[in-house]
């Protein structure tokens, strides 16, 4: 098979508010999006409709370009594009002149067949971090992938692909940044400079255009914004999805749901979510329920309410092949299953047996999916798990001549998972009306964020799959995908009870906090791990819970940037190579102010890196200096998390679950630091949309240690908080400042200083409390 290679120039012009590049392969187009992104788009075949499913912006209106007789130049305030003309190459640059990616000289793009390769130069000092659900090491330099969505149930901590495609990645080399996405939805491919004597790295796909948005912001955290401001942001979640959730394959019966329910309650241990399983179906078919198990859907649901649960269901694609049922009959009258390209109904076997899949590329299709949820709402069912989406089907490769409306299976397959996910959550949207709907799925693409939560998908009882998880958990962040889980203890295997206790003491700091098992494993509710174990399990998931406030607090942040819950540490210490040392990868910022060190079950003391900085122990107050590693005692009942100097951390006191008010004192936890930090606080109801509308209580919150001063800023939005008094915890004033804390005035009024705790009423006002 010949490389045909991109050749040189012919023409060059402006349309539109593009620059239009022919050479004698292919046509090459440029647009501005905004003054940190263009995009290149490379094609064959320009009659196509330029349409994306992660992209939600437009480019600007016009684009600045020079053309001498060597080059055309293409500038912003912030990015200067560098084409070459012959051979045509693109190449860019800070807006200053700093080189940050170049096509390689040689090869630039490049076809064999349809198979379209982009070759790019390779910096000595150059390292990559994204492609969301990826495993290997935080640092992708070295490493090769391949975006394939698939049902991957027995992989391990090497396999690709997943179940998962985000093609975006961050590269940093010489103190610079840079982010590009490859909005190609065929199977494609990443290489950083695994195969090429560290000369090149390359991207591509099977076939369809090269089509990226490259990103010139200069940190890190600006690149995910405009990347999320791009491909959009997550909605606010559900409070509720952020207590503990509870899952198995399968709980039989609603009264084996209640009685664990019940069971939570009678120990006092904090839950908010329920799941059932594919066994709640009759026979496995979408929207119905198995009324031998599940007879009175609503009485069950309701009672659940009664104790402070939602329910989440599962929800497959495959819609079995059998006359009288609803969904088929209805599919099939109006043609929205799959087909063959002589029209034949495609089938492939899952758990209902024959099954056609619904083509959620059709909006009629989607609307369709979505109304069909009201056999799920109308009982009370708030969550909808999206699984098998791939799509899956027993033995995996679906025909790529199986076409959805247009589109072949191909072209389609890693975007499959999202559109059932967007079709989801349209549709409960519209049914619940004012309410929040919680979607998670197992397969995605970029862009998912905007309709849908994931999960790592089937990993597995071992350690090694802890740590795993939580570097795809951290990878996904960098993607946009800040409502993530993992299966706490494991999805299949059976855990230790060490393994049990370490994995859920992780969990509190996951953004979705989920505990999930396959049928044949052990039962791994919280009090099934011993008396010992249960009051550690219990303890953390009571942290979770006084957490909720800094929790949700980061999720607006996410709704608001794109910035991810869990984040990696190369975000904010991106130029620290210790970060990236595979001793120390998996450790991960939980919001602005928490750091976190996952440890394996049969260590109890563990080598931990605190970068730059001042940081505490939050379980002893002891103090670190940053930019230094640590040998830290990690008992399992004591997981190594530090909140760093300046961290201010909003809590409340433990309680059973979301709907409980508490006893409305906000703690406010702030440790001393010699920078000047702030956090924005926010509350909304956690349920509705009236947050969009202007219904929510937000204020900033900063310390500023020059001036001895924390100051709560002015009350926006027109919430009430649920909140009537403050609480003001200094850790580590005593001993950082000379002559110590002694009085504390708020608003010019001395307030008693119990301990380092001082109380005072909420109010809309501005409220400046000073320490002297």
């Amino acid at each position: 098979m010949e490389v045909q290679i991109l050749g040189s120039a012919q023409s060059a012009a402006k349309q539109n508010n593009a620059l239009v590049i022919k050479t004698a392969e292919a046509t090459a187009r440029v647009w501005i999006y905004s003054p940190t992104v263009i995009r290149v788009s490379i094609s064959k075949n320009t009659g196509v409709s330029d349409t994306s499913f992660a992209v939600i912006q437009k480019p600007e209106g016009s684009i600045d370009s020079k053309e001498n007789s060597d080059h055309i130049e293409v500038t912003t305030s912030a990015l200067k594009l560098s084409i070459q003309k012959s051979p045509l190459r693109f190449n860019f640059y800070t807006a200053d002149g700093k080189e940050l990616s170049q096509d390689d000289s040689r090869f630039g793009v490049n076809w064999q067949g349809t198979r379209v390769i982009n070759y790019r130069k390779l910096y000595k000092d150059e390292r990559f971090i994204g492609l969301g659900e990826k495993t290997g090491d935080l640092d992708r330099r070295g490493s090769s992938y391949t975006n394939w969505n698939s049902d991957v149930p027995d992989h391990n901590p090497k396999s690709d692909p997943l179940y998962e495609t985000f093609p975006f990645f961050v590269g940093m080399h010489g103190g610079l940044t840079y982010g590009l996405f490859f909005d190609n939805t065929h199977k494609s491919y990443f290489d950083f400079g695994a195969t090429t004597d560290h000369q090149m790295s390359w991207f591509g796909a099977d076939a369809g255009d090269m089509n990226y948005y490259f990103f010139g912001a200069q940190n890190v955290a600006d690149i995910i914004k405009d990347y999320t401001w791009l491909t959009g942001r997550m909605e606010m979640p559900p409070l509720w999805t952020l207590g503990y959730q509870q899952c198995r394959w399968s709980y039989m019966s609603a009264q084996e749901i209640l009685d664990i329910a019940k069971t939570f309650r009678d120990h006092n241990i904090p839950a908010d979510v329920m799941y059932c399983d594919i066994d709640y179906m009759d026979h496995y078919k979408i929207f119905t329920w198995n009324h031998e198990t599940f007879p009175d859907p609503k009485s069950f649901i309701d009672k659940l309410k009664s104790m402070g649960f939602r329910l989440v269901t599962i929800v497959d694609p495959g819609i079995k092949v059998e006359p009288g049922y609803k969904q088929y009959d209805e599919g099939v009258a109006k043609n929205y299953f799959a087909t063959y390209p002589n029209g034949e109904k495609f089938i492939g076997e899952v758990w209902p047996g024959r099954c056609h899949f619904p083509d959620f590329f059709r909006d009629d299709v989607r609307k369709w999916w979505g109304a069909s949820f009201t056999a799920l709402t109308e009982p009370g069912v708030e969550g909808f798990w999206n699984d098998m989406n791939e799509p899956a089907a027993w033995g995996q490769n679906i025909p790529w001549m199986v076409k959805f409306g247009n589109y072949y299976m191909p072209e389609i397959r890693n975007v499959y998972g999202m559109e059932m996910a967007r079709a989801t959550h349209e549709g409960t949207k519209k049914i619940l009306g004012n309410k929040r709907p919680f979607v998670l799925t197992r397969a995605a693409y970029s862009g998912t964020q905007r309709y849908s939560a994931v999960w790592t998908g089937d990993n597995s009882a071992y350690d090694a799959h802890m740590l795993l998880g939580q570097r795809m958990v951290n990878s996904l962040g960098i993607t946009g995908m800040s409502l993530v889980g993992v299966d706490i203890g494991g999805f299949s295997g059976d855990p230790t009870p060490e393994l049990m206790v370490r994995w859920n003491s992780l969990g509190v700091y996951t953004p979705m906090f989920r505990n999930h098992a396959m049928q044949g494993t052990k039962m791994r509710e919280p009090w099934r791990w011993g008396e010992a174990n249960e009051k550690i399990i219990k303890k953390d998931i009571e942290q979770r819970y006084k957490l909720l406030p800094y929790l949700y607090s980061s999720f607006y942040q996410s709704h608001q940037t794109g910035l991810p819950v869990s984040r990696t540490l190369a975000i904010n210490y991106t130029q620290d190579t210790m970060v990236y040392n595979p001793t120390y990868q998996n450790q991960f910022l939980f919001g602005d102010g928490l750091l976190v060190a996952p440890v394996i079950s049969t260590e109890h003391t563990a080598s931990v890196y605190l970068p730059k900085g001042e940081w505490y122990r939050i379980s002893s107050g002891e103090h670190y200096e940053g930019g230094k590693a640590y040998t830290v005692d990690a008992p399992l009942n004591d997981l190594p998390v530090f909140a760093k100097g300046g961290a201010i951390v909003p809590m409340q006191n433990i309680i059973q679950n979301t709907n409980e008010k508490g006893d409305g004192i906000l703690e406010v936890n702030v440790w001393y630091g010699k920078e000047a930090s702030k956090f924005v606080y926010y509350e909304d109801d956690g349920s509705s949309y009236d947050y969009e509308h202007g219904t929510y209580h937000k204020r900033e919150i900063s310390f500023d240690p020059a001036n001895k001063r924390i100051k709560f800023g002015v009350i926006s939005g027109l919430l009430t908080s649920k909140y009537t008094k403050i609480k003001l915890v200094l850790h580590q004033f005593q001993s950082n400042i000379s002559g110590n804390v002694r009085t504390v005035s708020v608003n010019g009024e001395i307030k008693a200083l119990s301990g380092d705790v001082v109380m005072f009423d909420n109010t809309n006002s501005a409220i400046t409390v000073a320490y002297h």
